[in-house]
This record gives structure tokens, C-alpha cells and sequence, in this order.
């Protein structure tokens, strides 16, 4: 009986050969995953050769001196700590804040009042579409940028319709006031890829809510406060998010416009303009290497604090609070 008994156990906890199907569908398997890889590696190589590989390298050249033609020279902090002391790396902050806090909140709302105007039905409603969308399309070019610029000089287009009203002669390009207010029209003047995106969230806010408000006697201010806005809180957090990263990175139009210099009186000087020059004018890689990655780690702060605010006031739809 016992015999029996350990022979039946010792036969139960034996392992089964593998079967032919078991072992072809592993030889599947392993070929899919090498073909995977082959596909990938074009992708890996460019990733570790044109991203990380570069990203490395400045990370490190952020700590030396290093002039393009000599060798790297290790001072440790220096770099960063010198950005406290210098006047036009703090201008260039100051400019660049002032464009992100005004220009993105003001663009982000010509967006979304255009999304309003097209979502309802009308004749031609394809077209206005794309008449809005057709500046995106273009985009920061500098082609765009000459012609802003020659609409924006000293008898320009601007400068004469300017005078007509009364406004005194003088363009906005050498006026140190009215660049800003230059730059910021360039960029609200190309809302059309947050409209596009406000234009598909709108089109996701079902009407009996609409009609359900409008039974409870609502107005049009109440209806965008109680209804458009929450339910377009996504579509808003992923807008502001995007155009707040965009706005930092401002350069081509900056560049044209002031000829690389940041002028009149800096006014012009955004962060990546004085990047810029001081590495490829100045020959000063360390410090602009230094810049680079401050400017990194200030968006990737900003988009945690985005993310981490964006639980009190995002809301998505079936989700309960």
C-alpha cells in the first residue's frame, strides 16, 4: 500500500515533457520579440544618439567652463551660481515670465471664444474653421516673423492705421513699451491649434445639459460657468499645459524681430535668445549649457505643480468627487 501510494505521488509531481505546440509557440514568440527589437532599433539608436546621448553631455558641460575650442575645464557650480549675479540672465527671465503669464492665458481665451463662435451651425462653418486654423498651419516661421516685423516698424502698416486714429508716429519694434505687446499679438494671432482642440472637447458636452440650465432659467454667463467650464476642464488643463511649455521655449520670432541682440533696451530678451548668444555669440557653452537645464528643470516644476493643482479643479466625466 505504501509502496503503492509513493510511487502514485512521485508519479503526480512529475513534470510533464513539453509538447511540440508548447515549444513552436515559444520559438513564436521569441522571433516576434526579435523582430520587435529590429523594428525598435532605428528608434533606440536615434533616441540614445540625438536625445540622451546630447542631454549627458550638456548636463555635464553645465559644471565646466568650456569655449568651444579648448578642452572642458571642471568648476563645478560656478555656472549656476553666477546666474544670481547677472543682470541680463535675470532680464531675460523677467521678459520671459511676463510673456508666459500674459501672452498664454490671453491666447488660451481667444481660442476658446472662436471654438464657442464655430461650435454653433452656420453657413460656412468649414471654412471659418479653417481661416482660423491656417496661421497655425504656418506656424513660428521666419517668414512670419519679417512680416510681422515689417508690419510693426516705424511706418509700417500698424504704424500708419496708428496714425489715422491719432496715435503719434514711431513704430513698435524700436519702442521698448510696445514689443511686448508686439510679441504677444504674434503669438495670440496663432490660437488655432487650442481652438481645434476647445472645438473637439465642445463637441463632447452633451446638449441636455444645455437645455436642462435653460429650464431652470440660466443665462448664457451661467450656462459657460456651470457647464462649459467644468466639462471642458480637461481640454483646458491639457491647452494650458501645452501652450505654457510652448511659450518658454519662444525663439525664432524673438530672434528676427530684435536681429538676435534682444533689443530695444532688452525688452525683447527671452530666456532661449540669451541661451543663444551666450553660446553660440559669447562661445560660453558651460553657462548656456547651465541656462538649459535650469529652464528644464523650471518647466518640469511647473508641470508637476500643474498636475498636482489640477485634482481641485479638473474634472472628468463619470468621475465622483
Amino acid at each position: 500500500m505504501t509502496t503503492v501510494s509513493l510511487t502514485a505521488e512521485a508519479t503526480g509531481n512529475r513534470t510533464a515533457p513539453p509538447t511540440k505546440g508548447s515549444q513552436a509557440r515559444r520559438s513564436r514568440k521569441a522571433a516576434e520579440t526579435r523582430a520587435g527589437y529590429a523594428f525598435l532599433t532605428p528608434w533606440l539608436l536615434g533616441f540614445l544618439l540625438l536625445t540622451a546621448g546630447p542631454m549627458i553631455a550638456s548636463l555635464y558641460l553645465a559644471f565646466t567652463n568650456y569655449n568651444l575650442f579648448s578642452a572642458p575645464e571642471w568648476i563645478g557650480f560656478d555656472n549656476f551660481t553666477r546666474m544670481f549675479s547677472d543682470p541680463q540672465y535675470i532680464q531675460s527671465v523677467k521678459v520671459t515670465g511676463l510673456y508666459v503669464l500674459i501672452g498664454t492665458p490671453i491666447k488660451l481665451i481667444a481660442a476658446l471664444a472662436v471654438a464657442m463662435l464655430l461650435n454653433s451651425k452656420r453657413r460656412g462653418q468649414g471654412a471659418y474653421r479653417s481661416i482660423f486654423y491656417a496661421p497655425s498651419l504656418i506656424g513660428a516661421s521666419v517668414s512670419i516673423a519679417i512680416v510681422w516685423k515689417a508690419m510693426f516698424i516705424d511706418d509700417g502698416v500698424v504704424d500708419q492705421i496708428g496714425q489715422v486714429f491719432g496715435r503719434d508716429a514711431g513704430g513698435w519694434v524700436g519702442n521698448p513699451s510696445m514689443t511686448m505687446p508686439m510679441m504677444i499679438l504674434l503669438t495670440v494671432w496663432q490660437f488655432g491649434a487650442p481652438m481645434v482642440i476647445f472645438l473637439a472637447g465642445l463637441k463632447q458636452v452633451p446638449n441636455e445639459l444645455y437645455e436642462a440650465a435653460e429650464m431652470d432659467g440660466a443665462g448664457p454667463v451661467r450656462k459657460f460657468l456651470r457647464i462649459t467650464l467644468p466639462m471642458l476642464s480637461p481640454v483646458l488643463f491639457f491647452n494650458l499645459l501645452l501652450e505654457t511649455i510652448h511659450s518658454f521655449q519662444i525663439f525664432g520670432s524673438a530672434f528676427i524681430i530684435s536681429g538676435g541682440t534682444g533689443g530695444p533696451a532688452g525688452s525683447t530678451l527671452f530666456y532661449t535668445l540669451y541661451l543663444y548668444r551666450r553660446g553660440f555669440v559669447d562661445f560660453q557653452m558651460g553657462y548656456a549649457a547651465a541656462m538649459a537645464w535650469v529652464l528644464v528643470l523650471a518647466v518640469g516644476i511647473i508641470t508637476f505643480i500643474f498636475f498636482k493643482t489640477s485634482k481641485s479643479w479638473v474634472h472628468y466625466s463619470g468621475e465622483t468627487k
